[in-house]
């Protein structure tokens, strides 16, 4: 049997997809069938745009179950989006921070049999390829006793992501596709956490594939991958400069000036 939806959360989701419509986001699930109707899961997305936890929440159609989705706490301390946020469920991440708080409430949600929603990356990919991922999606499951949804999503990059300027486009495709539920089975965590990550990689894959709309030419195929032709930065080039922006940040917190 299906859980109920509180009132909350249907008037929370309902906004976002009125935000969707206003954009005329062509929103397409795949395997939602995957998400189990009643019991706890893990739903472990790859993170390309600031707004993948809406769509993979989002995406399966009515009836759905709610989702405890860990997003970053950025999106908290804005007035209106905040108090949405918190007004159906989801959890605050400190990526600067103390990680241990989000965690121990997501631990909560699923001893509850909820749902709980998260990126094992840790933060969005500016190469739009899987970054190697961070234990906690299978540190919690195991704890859970719960299975894990590999999920991926594709188009949410071209809406909204790192150090792109917020001017989202109109009739964009955003696909999410869920895979199978499963329990890891190697034998440590960091093997586990690889075992989830490649089956993200082979539905991100297939959504790559099957994704209806082309690029441009340069610059306007800036949202494709350079291992699939675009002019996205490089994994390498990515990471590089998130180092570079981690070490500024870890500078100013101390209040210190960089050289």
């Amino acid at each position: 049997m299906r859980e109920p939806v509180t009132t909350t959360y249907q008037i929370g989701s309902r906004l976002f997809e009125a935000g969707f419509r206003a954009l005329a986001i062509d929103l397409r699930s795949i395997g939602h069938e995957n998400i189990p109707t009643s019991g706890p899961a893990v739903i472990a997305s790859n993170h390309i745009g600031y707004l993948d936890f809406a769509f993979v929440a989002l995406a399966p159609p009515r009836p759905r179950r709610e989702v405890r989705f860990l997003a970053r706490k950025e999106f908290f301390d804005q007035p209106v989006t905040g108090h949405l946020l918190r007004k159906m469920g989801q959890i605050p991440v400190d990526v600067h921070g103390d990680a241990m708080a989000a965690a121990a409430q997501a631990g909560a949600a699923l001893a509850a049999g909820e749902l709980v929603g998260l990126h094992p990356e840790g933060t969005i990919s500016p190469s739009f390829v899987p970054r190697r991922a961070k234990s906690g999606a299978v540190r919690l499951a195991d704890a859970a006793g719960a299975p894990i949804i590999p999920t991926a999503v594709w188009g949410s990059q071209r809406l909204l992501t790192k150090w792109r300027p917020a001017r989202p486009p109109r009739h964009i495709t955003v696909m999410v596709r869920y895979g199978e539920p499963f329990f890891p089975t190697a034998r440590t965590g960091m093997a586990r956490t690889r075992e989830m990550m490649e089956r993200i990689e082979e539905l991100l894959a297939e959504n790559q594939a099957s994704y209806p709309q082309r690029p441009g030419p340069p610059p306007d195929d800036w949202w494709v991958p350079a291992h699939l032709g675009g002019s996205a930065m490089t994994p390498e080039e990515a990471e590089a400069r998130l180092d570079a922006q981690t070490a500024e940040r870890r500078e100013k917190r101390r209040g210190t000036p960089t050289v």
